[in-house]
Protein backbone atom coordinates (compact mmCIF):
# COMPACT_ATOMS: atom_id res chain seq x y z
CA UNK A 1 0.00 0.00 0.00
CA UNK A 2 1.66 3.23 -1.29
CA UNK A 3 1.84 6.70 0.60
CA UNK A 4 -1.35 8.11 -1.15
CA UNK A 5 -3.38 5.26 -0.52
CA UNK A 6 -2.63 5.31 3.34
CA UNK A 7 -3.20 8.44 3.68
CA UNK A 8 -6.66 8.66 1.93
CA UNK A 9 -7.60 5.59 4.15
CA UNK A 10 -6.92 7.18 7.37
CA UNK A 11 -8.46 10.75 6.49
CA UNK A 12 -11.46 8.67 5.65
CA UNK A 13 -11.72 6.98 8.42
CA UNK A 14 -10.53 9.69 10.94
CA UNK A 15 -13.52 12.05 8.67
CA UNK A 16 -16.35 9.08 9.37
CA UNK A 17 -15.41 9.03 13.22
CA UNK A 18 -15.92 12.80 13.34
CA UNK A 19 -18.84 12.43 11.34
CA UNK A 20 -20.26 9.91 14.23
CA UNK A 21 -19.18 12.13 16.63
CA UNK A 22 -21.39 15.01 14.91
CA UNK A 23 -24.10 13.01 14.60
CA UNK A 24 -24.09 11.56 18.29
CA UNK A 25 -23.56 14.98 19.71
CA UNK A 26 -26.45 16.20 17.73
CA UNK A 27 -28.93 13.52 19.13
CA UNK A 28 -27.85 13.86 22.21
CA UNK A 29 -28.95 17.96 22.06
CA UNK A 30 -31.78 17.71 20.10
CA UNK A 31 -33.48 14.03 20.91
CA UNK A 32 -35.39 12.90 18.12
CA UNK A 33 -38.93 10.44 18.69
CA UNK A 34 -39.21 9.45 15.55
CA UNK A 35 -35.72 8.98 13.90
CA UNK A 36 -37.61 8.69 10.06
CA UNK A 37 -36.96 12.61 10.48
CA UNK A 38 -33.27 12.48 10.08
CA UNK A 39 -34.32 11.25 6.41
CA UNK A 40 -37.11 13.97 6.57
CA UNK A 41 -35.21 16.80 7.62
CA UNK A 42 -33.30 19.06 5.09
CA UNK A 43 -30.16 21.07 4.85
CA UNK A 44 -29.44 22.89 1.54
CA UNK A 45 -31.73 20.42 -0.26
CA UNK A 46 -29.87 17.53 1.14
CA UNK A 47 -31.39 15.01 3.86
CA UNK A 48 -30.00 15.97 7.12
CA UNK A 49 -28.40 12.48 7.75
CA UNK A 50 -26.24 12.01 4.10
CA UNK A 51 -25.17 15.51 4.57
CA UNK A 52 -23.03 14.90 8.32
CA UNK A 53 -22.07 11.45 6.27
CA UNK A 54 -21.06 12.39 3.13
CA UNK A 55 -19.21 15.57 3.57
CA UNK A 56 -16.77 14.80 6.59
CA UNK A 57 -16.29 11.80 3.91
CA UNK A 58 -15.21 14.42 1.01
CA UNK A 59 -13.59 16.32 3.17
CA UNK A 60 -11.40 13.62 4.13
CA UNK A 61 -10.89 12.39 0.86
CA UNK A 62 -8.97 15.57 -0.15
CA UNK A 63 -7.06 16.14 2.33
CA UNK A 64 -5.77 12.34 2.15
CA UNK A 65 -4.72 13.22 -1.50
CA UNK A 66 -3.17 16.46 -0.80
CA UNK A 67 -1.44 15.48 2.45
CA UNK A 68 -0.36 11.99 1.07
CA UNK A 69 0.72 13.53 -2.58
CA UNK A 70 2.89 15.80 0.18
CA UNK A 71 4.64 13.37 1.77
CA UNK A 72 5.16 10.98 -1.32
CA UNK A 73 7.09 14.03 -2.87
CA UNK A 74 9.04 14.48 -0.08
CA UNK A 75 9.83 10.74 0.60
CA UNK A 76 10.57 10.30 -3.10
CA UNK A 77 13.26 12.86 -3.53
CA UNK A 78 14.91 11.55 -0.15
CA UNK A 79 14.88 7.26 -1.89
CA UNK A 80 16.79 9.95 -5.09
CA UNK A 81 19.32 10.93 -2.89
CA UNK A 82 20.30 7.42 -0.96
CA UNK A 83 19.94 5.65 -4.37
CA UNK A 84 22.85 8.41 -6.02
CA UNK A 85 25.24 7.79 -2.92
CA UNK A 86 24.34 3.82 -3.44
CA UNK A 87 25.10 4.34 -6.75
CA UNK A 88 28.40 6.64 -6.08
CA UNK A 89 26.88 9.38 -7.74
CA UNK A 90 26.90 12.87 -6.46
CA UNK A 91 23.49 13.85 -4.56
CA UNK A 92 21.44 16.19 -6.26
CA UNK A 93 20.74 19.79 -4.42
CA UNK A 94 17.83 19.49 -2.25
CA UNK A 95 14.83 21.91 -2.15
CA UNK A 96 14.87 24.38 0.25
CA UNK A 97 12.84 22.32 3.40
CA UNK A 98 11.34 23.90 5.99
CA UNK A 99 9.79 20.87 7.88
CA UNK A 100 12.37 20.36 10.79
CA UNK A 101 12.09 16.90 10.19
CA UNK A 102 13.50 16.68 6.54
CA UNK A 103 15.98 19.55 7.46
CA UNK A 104 17.61 17.04 9.70
CA UNK A 105 17.49 13.95 7.34
CA UNK A 106 19.40 16.49 4.84
CA UNK A 107 21.86 17.05 7.16
CA UNK A 108 22.61 13.14 7.76
CA UNK A 109 22.83 12.66 4.27
CA UNK A 110 25.25 15.17 3.87
CA UNK A 111 27.30 14.16 6.78
CA UNK A 112 27.10 9.93 5.22
CA UNK A 113 27.99 11.50 1.52
CA UNK A 114 30.83 13.15 3.01
CA UNK A 115 31.94 10.05 5.28
CA UNK A 116 31.44 7.95 2.08
CA UNK A 117 33.55 10.24 -0.36
CA UNK A 118 36.39 10.55 2.87
CA UNK A 119 36.40 6.45 2.97
CA UNK A 120 36.87 6.28 -1.01
CA UNK A 121 39.24 8.59 -0.99
CA UNK A 122 40.99 6.81 1.72
CA UNK A 123 40.88 3.88 -0.07
CA UNK A 124 42.37 4.81 -2.91
CA UNK A 125 45.03 6.54 -0.96
CA UNK A 126 45.68 3.38 0.96
CA UNK A 127 46.06 1.33 -2.62
CA UNK A 128 48.45 4.08 -4.21
CA UNK A 129 50.33 3.56 -0.71
CA UNK A 130 49.96 -0.53 -0.87
CA UNK A 131 51.56 0.11 -5.01
CA UNK A 132 54.43 1.93 -4.46
CA UNK A 133 55.64 -0.39 -1.18
CA UNK A 134 54.86 -3.57 -3.25
CA UNK A 135 56.76 -1.74 -6.53
CA UNK A 136 59.60 -0.77 -4.41
CA UNK A 137 59.65 -4.23 -2.31
CA UNK A 138 59.59 -6.48 -5.29
CA UNK A 139 62.09 -9.14 -5.53
CA UNK A 140 64.10 -8.43 -8.65
CA UNK A 141 65.41 -12.01 -9.21
CA UNK A 142 61.28 -13.13 -8.88
CA UNK A 143 60.81 -10.67 -11.84
CA UNK A 144 64.14 -12.24 -13.83
CA UNK A 145 62.93 -15.52 -13.45
CA UNK A 146 59.20 -14.71 -14.82
CA UNK A 147 61.15 -12.68 -17.67
CA UNK A 148 63.36 -15.64 -18.58
CA UNK A 149 60.76 -18.16 -18.90
CA UNK A 150 58.55 -15.82 -20.41
CA UNK A 151 60.93 -15.16 -23.33
CA UNK A 152 61.95 -19.07 -23.34
CA UNK A 153 58.19 -19.48 -23.67
CA UNK A 154 58.56 -17.07 -26.66
CA UNK A 155 60.97 -17.48 -28.10
CA UNK A 156 60.69 -21.70 -27.98
CA UNK A 157 57.21 -23.03 -27.86
CA UNK A 158 55.30 -20.00 -28.91
CA UNK A 159 57.62 -20.09 -32.24
CA UNK A 160 56.96 -23.79 -33.35
CA UNK A 161 53.07 -23.38 -32.31
CA UNK A 162 53.41 -20.45 -35.05
CA UNK A 163 55.42 -22.51 -37.24
CA UNK A 164 53.07 -25.73 -37.10
CA UNK A 165 50.26 -23.08 -37.55
CA UNK A 166 51.60 -22.02 -40.79
CA UNK A 167 51.86 -25.92 -41.98
CA UNK A 168 48.77 -26.74 -41.14
CA UNK A 169 47.75 -23.64 -43.36
CA UNK A 170 49.14 -25.00 -46.16
CA UNK A 171 48.38 -28.57 -45.93
CA UNK A 172 44.83 -27.67 -45.11
CA UNK A 173 44.92 -25.16 -48.21
CA UNK A 174 46.90 -27.40 -50.63
CA UNK A 175 45.17 -30.76 -49.58
CA UNK A 176 43.44 -32.27 -52.95
CA UNK A 177 41.88 -35.52 -50.96
CA UNK A 178 38.94 -36.93 -51.36
CA UNK A 179 38.93 -38.06 -47.39
CA UNK A 180 36.73 -35.95 -45.79
CA UNK A 181 37.42 -37.44 -42.40
CA UNK A 182 40.62 -36.71 -42.96
CA UNK A 183 40.45 -33.05 -44.52
CA UNK A 184 38.01 -32.62 -40.45
CA UNK A 185 41.24 -33.84 -38.85
CA UNK A 186 43.37 -31.76 -40.17
CA UNK A 187 41.08 -29.29 -39.54
CA UNK A 188 40.37 -30.03 -36.19
CA UNK A 189 44.56 -30.13 -35.44
CA UNK A 190 44.75 -26.58 -36.95
CA UNK A 191 41.99 -25.24 -34.96
CA UNK A 192 43.96 -27.17 -32.00
CA UNK A 193 46.82 -25.16 -32.72
CA UNK A 194 45.22 -22.03 -33.31
CA UNK A 195 43.69 -22.24 -29.80
CA UNK A 196 47.29 -23.55 -28.28
CA UNK A 197 48.86 -19.94 -29.69
CA UNK A 198 45.72 -17.89 -28.03
CA UNK A 199 46.53 -19.90 -24.57
CA UNK A 200 50.19 -19.10 -24.83
CA UNK A 201 49.50 -15.54 -25.38
CA UNK A 202 47.11 -15.16 -22.82
CA UNK A 203 49.84 -17.72 -20.47
CA UNK A 204 52.49 -14.84 -21.43
CA UNK A 205 50.43 -12.29 -20.43
CA UNK A 206 49.68 -13.31 -16.74
CA UNK A 207 53.32 -14.54 -16.42
CA UNK A 208 55.00 -10.88 -17.79
CA UNK A 209 52.40 -8.53 -17.13
CA UNK A 210 52.75 -5.36 -18.38
CA UNK A 211 53.16 -2.13 -16.34
CA UNK A 212 52.78 1.16 -16.53
CA UNK A 213 56.10 1.95 -15.22
CA UNK A 214 55.55 5.86 -15.42
CA UNK A 215 53.45 5.80 -18.07
CA UNK A 216 49.91 6.94 -18.01
CA UNK A 217 46.77 4.54 -18.21
CA UNK A 218 45.84 6.06 -21.41
CA UNK A 219 49.34 5.45 -22.65
CA UNK A 220 49.84 2.04 -21.14
CA UNK A 221 46.77 0.61 -22.65
CA UNK A 222 46.99 1.44 -26.18
CA UNK A 223 50.45 0.10 -26.00
CA UNK A 224 49.01 -3.13 -24.83
CA UNK A 225 46.45 -3.00 -27.11
CA UNK A 226 48.38 -2.25 -30.02
CA UNK A 227 50.84 -5.02 -29.45
CA UNK A 228 47.66 -7.53 -29.13
CA UNK A 229 46.04 -6.55 -32.55
CA UNK A 230 49.57 -7.54 -33.87
CA UNK A 231 49.43 -10.83 -32.45
CA UNK A 232 46.10 -11.96 -32.33
CA UNK A 233 43.45 -12.70 -35.03
CA UNK A 234 40.99 -10.23 -33.68
CA UNK A 235 39.45 -6.90 -34.33
CA UNK A 236 40.03 -4.92 -31.33
CA UNK A 237 38.60 -1.64 -30.84
CA UNK A 238 39.65 1.27 -28.16
CA UNK A 239 38.37 4.36 -27.02
CA UNK A 240 40.73 5.72 -24.00
CA UNK A 241 40.93 8.94 -22.68
CA UNK A 242 43.59 10.77 -21.09
CA UNK A 243 42.22 10.80 -17.60
CA UNK A 244 44.47 12.03 -14.23
CA UNK A 245 44.13 9.30 -11.66
CA UNK A 246 45.79 8.53 -8.42
CA UNK A 247 48.81 6.08 -9.54
CA UNK A 248 46.78 3.21 -7.27
CA UNK A 249 43.75 3.21 -9.01
CA UNK A 250 45.33 3.20 -12.75
CA UNK A 251 47.21 0.28 -11.52
CA UNK A 252 44.38 -1.57 -10.36
CA UNK A 253 41.72 -0.64 -13.71
CA UNK A 254 44.85 -1.80 -15.78
CA UNK A 255 45.29 -5.37 -13.92
CA UNK A 256 41.62 -5.78 -14.33
CA UNK A 257 42.02 -4.86 -18.11
CA UNK A 258 44.94 -6.98 -18.74
CA UNK A 259 42.50 -9.94 -16.79
CA UNK A 260 39.55 -9.50 -18.64
CA UNK A 261 41.92 -9.78 -21.94
CA UNK A 262 43.68 -12.75 -20.74
CA UNK A 263 39.99 -14.60 -19.96
CA UNK A 264 38.66 -13.35 -23.57
CA UNK A 265 41.67 -14.66 -25.42
CA UNK A 266 41.75 -18.30 -22.99
CA UNK A 267 37.86 -18.87 -23.36
CA UNK A 268 35.59 -16.22 -24.96
CA UNK A 269 36.57 -17.93 -28.76
CA UNK A 270 35.71 -14.00 -29.92
CA UNK A 271 36.11 -12.28 -33.48
CA UNK A 272 35.34 -8.53 -31.74
CA UNK A 273 37.00 -6.83 -28.56
CA UNK A 274 36.31 -3.55 -27.41
CA UNK A 275 37.73 -1.56 -24.73
CA UNK A 276 35.87 1.89 -23.12
CA UNK A 277 37.98 3.92 -20.21
CA UNK A 278 36.30 7.78 -20.00
CA UNK A 279 35.27 9.67 -17.19
CA UNK A 280 31.11 10.69 -16.99
CA UNK A 281 29.62 12.05 -14.17
CA UNK A 282 31.92 12.39 -11.63
CA UNK A 283 32.58 7.93 -12.50
CA UNK A 284 35.50 6.62 -14.23
CA UNK A 285 34.19 3.87 -16.22
CA UNK A 286 36.06 0.83 -17.79
CA UNK A 287 33.93 -1.18 -20.11
CA UNK A 288 35.33 -4.08 -21.79
CA UNK A 289 33.05 -6.27 -24.46
CA UNK A 290 33.21 -9.39 -26.63
CA UNK A 291 31.45 -11.20 -28.58
CA UNK A 292 32.36 -14.46 -27.84
CA UNK A 293 30.98 -17.65 -26.97
CA UNK A 294 29.37 -16.26 -23.50
CA UNK A 295 29.68 -18.94 -20.07
CA UNK A 296 26.81 -18.87 -16.85
CA UNK A 297 27.93 -15.70 -14.63
CA UNK A 298 27.10 -17.49 -11.73
CA UNK A 299 28.77 -20.32 -11.98
CA UNK A 300 32.03 -19.00 -12.88
CA UNK A 301 31.86 -16.58 -10.33
CA UNK A 302 32.13 -19.21 -7.75
CA UNK A 303 34.60 -21.10 -9.12
CA UNK A 304 36.76 -18.41 -10.98
CA UNK A 305 39.56 -16.71 -9.46
CA UNK A 306 39.88 -14.50 -12.63
CA UNK A 307 36.80 -12.92 -11.57
CA UNK A 308 37.00 -12.66 -7.98
CA UNK A 309 40.31 -11.15 -8.21
CA UNK A 310 39.17 -8.51 -10.69
CA UNK A 311 36.05 -7.79 -8.39
CA UNK A 312 38.14 -7.60 -5.42
CA UNK A 313 40.61 -5.35 -7.00
CA UNK A 314 37.26 -2.74 -7.89
CA UNK A 315 36.40 -3.22 -4.65
CA UNK A 316 39.68 -1.80 -3.29
CA UNK A 317 39.62 1.63 -4.79
CA UNK A 318 35.81 1.75 -3.88
CA UNK A 319 34.40 0.92 -7.23
CA UNK A 320 31.80 -1.12 -8.30
CA UNK A 321 31.92 -4.06 -10.36
CA UNK A 322 29.65 -5.92 -13.10
CA UNK A 323 29.44 -8.65 -15.31
CA UNK A 324 26.44 -9.17 -17.69
CA UNK A 325 27.37 -12.17 -20.27
CA UNK A 326 24.63 -14.15 -22.38
CA UNK A 327 25.60 -17.53 -24.23
CA UNK A 328 26.35 -17.23 -27.86
CA UNK A 329 26.23 -13.61 -27.81
CA UNK A 330 29.22 -12.31 -25.65
CA UNK A 331 30.34 -11.09 -22.32
CA UNK A 332 30.15 -7.16 -21.04
CA UNK A 333 32.54 -5.99 -18.20
CA UNK A 334 32.60 -2.47 -16.76
CA UNK A 335 33.90 -0.99 -13.68
CA UNK A 336 33.31 1.93 -11.93
CA UNK A 337 35.30 4.38 -9.79
CA UNK A 338 34.54 7.83 -8.19
CA UNK A 339 36.83 10.31 -9.64
CA UNK A 340 37.96 12.07 -6.56
CA UNK A 341 40.20 14.89 -7.72
CA UNK A 342 43.31 16.02 -5.03
CA UNK A 343 41.63 18.46 -2.98
CA UNK A 344 38.62 18.58 -3.90
CA UNK A 345 35.83 19.64 -1.35
CA UNK A 346 33.73 16.90 -0.96
CA UNK A 347 30.52 18.67 -0.07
Amino acid sequence: MNMIVRQILSAVLFSILIAAIIAGTTFLAFPLENWKNLWEVEVFDFPYFMLVVSVPIIIGLIIGVVYGWFWRRKLHGIDRQLNELVKGQKRSEPENETIQEIIDIEKHLAQLEEKMNKQVELSQRLATERTNEREKSLQEVVVQERNRLARELHDSVSQQLFAASMMMSAINEGDRTEHTAIKKQLAMVEKMIHQSQLEMRALLLHLRPVALKGKSIREGVEELLSELTQKVPMTIEWNIEDLKLDKGVEDQLFRILQESISNTLRHAKADKLHVLLIERDRLVILRIVDDGIGFDVEQAKSSSYGLQNMQERAYEVGGTFKLVSIEGQGTRLEVKVPALKEGEDND
